[in-house]
């Protein structure tokens, strides 16, 4: 295990880090992320879901522990050879659908405006104040990577697939080599807190004093779609940071789910899935990070006029 010391955090330049981190399906996304594939080849989502979720069903009948969230990488991976549902996909095209994702209004505009907040202000700048984004779901890593956002997208978090040949020698999907599921969200989290695939040489093992990891949990707002994103949801809020729920335009039944979280104290705020000028969730994620934004400068200034000692005077 690596210890990382405060000389050495100061050595690596850690910022003043605001850290949005985003759900994808149904946060970003109107939907799921797979549902491109599914056009493409003619698939009908809803039955495809419906398998894919009862299957697991049926092999724990059996004795048979299952990940539920991540089941569905098996039938990707297995129909996507020769004569599958999905032949001949592979990672390549994965990216070649994320270009055809729907994200909901506002989403593009919102993260280039939070990629640039503070570039202009230099009470923020001069402290290291500054916005990142960082993805992290059950979906496809690689479609993500594709996507239009992928620019604005300081680190991705997601299911990741490794290719290998079918029988007739085309890349396909082969095997599994990294998951996410909605408990290791949490452990993103943890990942994204020490500065993981930031700082050179930090591990998840690397052991480093709270107050010196590169992004603060009270510096981070969580934003996600319902009840799965529970667990990150609670590593959020017991450690100080924001967390915000989303539901899709007239769907009744997800806003009772995500009022009944607000009422459970699960999180913060929620609002309709758009993120276009003056809405409820534009208006009231740029309001935190500028809450952020101002708290951390308060402390860095308070800070910096505590370590000035009183000029000295004339003794009488």
């Amino acid at each position: 295990m690596s210890d990382v010391t405060a000389e050495t955090a100061k050595e690596i330049g850690l910022s003043n880090i605001i850290a949005l981190i985003w759900d994808c399906d149904k946060t970003l996304i109107d939907g799921y992320m797979q549902d491109p594939i599914f056009a493409n080849y003619q698939i009908d989502s809803h039955d495809f879901w419906t398998e894919v979720n009862t299957a697991p069903e049926r092999l724990e009948a059996k004795g048979t522990r299952v990940n539920h969230d991540t089941y569905y990488l098996n039938a990707f991976i297995r129909e996507s050879r020769q004569g599958g549902k999905f032949a001949g996909l592979n990672n390549e095209k994965l990216r070649e659908y994320g270009a055809r994702e729907k994200f909901y209004p506002g989403v593009i505009d919102f993260f280039k405006k939070t990629k640039s907040m503070f570039r202009d202000d230099n009470r923020c700048s001069e402290l290291g104040i500054q916005v990142e984004n960082y993805i992290v779901s059950t979906g496809f890593a690689e479609v993500t990577r594709g996507s239009e956002l992928y620019d604005y997208v300081d680190g991705i978090w997601g299911c990741e697939l490794l290719d290998t040949k079918d029988s007739k020698g085309n890349k396909v999907l082969g095997e599994t080599i990294y998951t996410i599921d909605n408990t290791t969200k949490t452990r993103a989290l943890f990942e994204i807190n020490k500065g993981i695939g930031k700082i050179e040489g930090i591990d998840v093992n690397s052991k480093i004093a709270k107050e010196d990891r590169r992004v603060q949990f009270e510096n981070m707002i969580y934003i996600a779609d319902g009840p799965s994103d529970i667990p990150a949801f609670s590593v959020v809020n017991k450690n100080n940071g924001s967390t915000f729920a989303i539901y899709p335009h007239g769907d009744m039944k997800a806003l009772s789910q995500v009022e009944k979280m607000r009422e459970d104290g699960r999180i913060n705020m929620y609002a309709e899935a758009n993120y276009e000028e003056d809405t409820t969730a534009n208006m009231w994620l740029t309001n935190k990070i500028e809450e952020l934004a101002t708290r951390i400068r308060e402390r860095e200034n308070s800070r910096i006029t505590s370590g000035v000692s009183a000029s000295p005077k004339h003794l009488v």
